[in-house]
C-alpha cells in the first residue's frame, strides 16, 4: 500500500499548496518521488518522532495540512502524548500515516509491530482512523482524509489479493453474500477468510473507517437469521473491532447470538517471523484459521 500512497499523495498534491509532508527518517527507496516533486514542502524531521507530530500541530494551526509518515509503531505509540494533547485535543487537520499496521515488519519483531494502533487512536478525541482493504482503496482514502478536518490516522499494510470486484472504499462495505455466518473483519487480513475453503458459506463485510457508531441493518437483519458472528483482525482484541461489535450488538440485536473472535494475541510461541508466521500461529491464516472457524460452522473436520 505504501507504493499506492505515495502515487495517490504525488498525483494530488499539486492541488492543493497546503499540503506539506513529514517523515520520521524513514521512507527510503519510496518517498523520493515525492521529496522531488513538492521540493521544500518535503520536512525529513529526523528520528524525533514527539517532535515531527509538535511540529506538524503548529503546521496546521497556521493553516497547513501536514501528512506525518513513519513506521506504525514510530508515528502512534511513541508520540502519543503529542498526538493526544497537540493534535486531537485542538481538534487539528493532522494526517498521521503508519506503515506496516499489524505484524505487518514480520522479522523485525515486537518493537516494530503494531497491534493496538486503532483502539489506541480510535480512542483519541476527534480521531478517525482509515484501514484500506486492498491497494485500489488508497486514491479514495487520500481524498476522505483531505476532506476531513478532523485528525486522521491511515493504516498501510500488505494490500489484500482477491479476484473478485469489490465496492468503492467506504466505512462498510459487503464483499460477498453467505447463509451460515456472518463475518465482519478490518485490514487486509480478511483476505484469508475471502479466500478460504468455506468462504462460500459466509456474508463477509469490511469496516475501513473507525469509530464505528451503528451497525448497518442488513447485518442485523442477516445475524437474526444466521446467529452467527465471526470477528477478524490484525489486531488484539482489546479496544478494536471485536469490543467495537460486541457492544453495538447488544444494543442493536433482538435474538442471543455466538461470536467467534479471530484477532492477534501477540506471540504464542515466543518467536518471531514474516507477517503471515504471526498470522498463521494466531489463527488468522493457515490450517489454525481452517480448524478454528470449521468448528465453529459445525463443519466437520
Amino acid at each position: 500500500m505504501r507504493k499506492a500512497f505515495v502515487d495517490s499523495l504525488s498525483s494530488q498534491i499539486d492541488n492543493h499548496e497546503k499540503w506539506l509532508f513529514i517523515t520520521g527518517d524513514l521512507g527510503f527507496m519510496a518517498l523520493e518521488k515525492l521529496q522531488q516533486k513538492i521540493g521544500e514542502r518535503f520536512i525529513n524531521a529526523g528520528i524525533a518522532e514527539q517532535n515531527m507530530v509538535t511540529i506538524a500541530a503548529a503546521l496546521a494551526y497556521e493553516g497547513f495540512i501536514p501528512w506525518i509518515y513513519s513506521i506504525s509503531p514510530f508515528v502512534t505509540l511513541r508520540p502519543y502524548e503529542q498526538i493526544r494533547n497537540n493534535v486531537c485535543l485542538h481538534k487539528l487537520p493532522v494526517k498521521i500515516v503508519g506503515n506496516g499496521g499489524g505484524y505487518g515488519y514480520g522479522i523485525m519483531g515486537s518493537t516494530h509491530h503494531n497491534i493496538e494502533d486503532i483502539g489506541a487512536m480510535r480512542i483519541l478525541p476527534n480521531m478517525v482512523v482509515y484501514v484500506p482493504f486492498t491497494d485500489s482503496d488508497i486514491h479514495d482514502v487520500v481524498q476522505l482524509m483531505n476532506k476531513d478536518a478532523n485528525p486522521n490516522y491511515l493504516r498501510l499494510n500488505t494490500g489484500a489479493k482477491i479476484k473478485q470486484t469489490i465496492p468503492p472504499f467506504q466505512q462498510w462495505r459487503k464483499i460477498k453474500e453467505g447463509k451460515k455466518a456472518i463475518v465482519i473483519g478490518t485490514g487486509p487480513v480478511v483476505e484469508n477468510i475471502i479466500n478460504s475453503e468455506f468462504a462460500e458459506e459466509l456474508e463477509i463485510w469490511i469496516v475501513g473507517i473507525f469509530p464505528v457508531i451503528n451497525i448497518p441493518y442488513e447485518i442485523i437483519q442477516s445475524l437474526n437469521n444466521s446467529r452467527k458472528l465471526i470477528i477478524v483482525e490484525e489486531h488484539t482484541g482489546q479496544c478494536s473491532l471485536r469490543e467495537t461489535i460486541s457492544y453495538l450488538i447488544i444494543n442493536q440485536l433482538t435474538t442471543s447470538i455466538k461470536i467467534h473472535s479471530l484477532s492477534a494475541n501477540g506471540y504464542p510461541s515466543g518467536k518471531y517471523g514474516d507477517q503471515l508466521f504471526h498470522q498463521i500461529e494466531n489463527e488468522l491464516a493457515g490450517e489454525g484459521l481452517n480448524t478454528s472457524v470449521k468448528k465453529f460452522l459445525d463443519i466437520i473436520v
